[in-house]
């Protein structure tokens, strides 16, 4: 039994004020091209079960095109593949918080895609030997998770976010209603557990899995970058997962659209005129050109009056170009040592620790490094 797993296609995505000779906003249409590509690719594998874990719309009420685009590809996916299993749950931008709005995931029900948006429900087809548990994204309590131990393959879909899967540091801008123990979820239980939400794909477990997203929706797709070329990813895309021999394959979508994230530019001791020759520099030695591209160049450690001077013709001919240039310039990083006053960076308690120790007497025979330390 071959399984296609495929998570958060946000279609619906408006980013930048680009628009397509049809008059849709040009980042809408790349993540719809994303999703084309992507059925595409699905067709062509011809797997006996689909399972979208997801964030399949961008908004509760999407635009008509985003609705149209997604009913028109879910039916050549049920045409082309009559025998595949489709099943959807509803993630957090799927699920609409009042109940009498209602969903309208349920629109594709009429194509023969089982979709879950409200509660968790278990889906049995007995000629595949198969279960799949649909979790969509809770507001409450997480159900418990127990395969059915009536059939040999057991699925596990499900909307959220892994306990512990994200940094304590990092920012949760835009996190699932529901977090989900690993001691919950039992892994070695099921046969597969195909998680959506985390838009970058990872690995959990031997057989738990983050598809990841068909395109940079995200808050913070820079981010996203650095985590794929951390992690070796050619970029988005989805997985395939052969549930007899437990082989895991990740089929990487050609990009819709490149994100370039530039080298940074130091500014700190630059005139003016010398940054606009940097700026430039960095600009020039982009791979194939900065056109029809979402750029962003960082610069740090420039001072307001610096920025305040930069050539301004040149960064609206860099915005021209590309589909969106973000020059993200940096101010110097200050520090205060009062909690009130001018803004900048607090120290933090090491720092004031150290600070205070560095300076205080001492008893003969103390060893004020040591001190520090401990």
């Amino acid at each position: 039994v071959r399984l296609v797993h495929i998570s958060d296609l946000h279609l619906g995505f408006r980013q930048y004020h680009r628009l397509t000779q049809s008059g849709i906003n040009q980042r809408e249409a790349d993540v719809a091209n994303a999703f084309r590509s992507a059925i595409d690719r699905i067709i062509a594998l011809e797997p006996d079960v689909v399972v979208l874990a997801g964030d399949i719309l961008h908004t509760v009420r999407p635009m008509n095109p985003a609705i149209i685009h997604a009913f028109n590809q879910l039916a050549r996916l049920t045409r082309a593949v009559p025998e595949a299993i489709v099943v959807m749950v509803a993630g957090n931008h799927d699920r609409p918080r009042a109940t009498e709005t209602g969903c309208i995931l349920r629109l594709f029900t009429v194509l023969g895609v089982h979709v879950v948006d409200s509660e968790p429900r278990r889906l049995t087809f007995p000629e595949r030997d198969l279960a799949i548990l649909a979790v969509p994204d809770c507001l409450g309590d997480y159900p418990a998770l127990l395969p059915d131990p009536g059939v040999r393959h057991n699925v596990l879909l499900l909307h959220g976010e892994v306990q512990g899967m994200l940094p304590a540091e990092a920012v949760r801008a835009d996190r699932a209603a529901m977090e989900i123990p690993l001691d919950a979820i039992g892994a070695p239980r099921w046969s597969y557990v195909a998680l959506g939400h985390y838009h970058v794909h990872r690995q959990i477990a031997p057989n738990m899995y983050y598809s990841g997203s068909v395109d940079y929706t995200s808050t913070n797709p820079w981010g996203e970058l650095i985590e794929e070329k951390v992690g070796g990813l050619p970029g988005k895309g989805f997985i395939e997962f052969d549930l007899d021999r437990g082989v895991h394959t990740f089929h990487a979508l050609d990009p819709a659209r490149r994100l370039v994230d530039l080298p940074a530019v130091p500014a700190r001791g630059l005139t003016a005129p010398e940054l606009d020759l940097a700026i430039r520099d960095a600009v020039e030695k982009c791979e194939d050109g900065i056109e029809e591209k979402i750029v962003r160049l960082v610069v740090r450690d420039i001072p307001r009056h610096v920025a305040r001077e930069l050539d301004q013709k040149a960064l609206r001919d860099y915005k021209r170009r590309a589909l969106h240039f973000h020059l993200d310039a940096r101010r110097p990083e200050m520090m205060r040592l009062a909690a009130s006053g001018a803004p900048g960076r607090r120290p933090t308690l090491r720092e004031t620790v150290e600070s205070y120790i560095g300076k205080r007497t001492l008893p003969p025979g103390v060893d004020r490094d040591a001190l520090v330390q401990l």
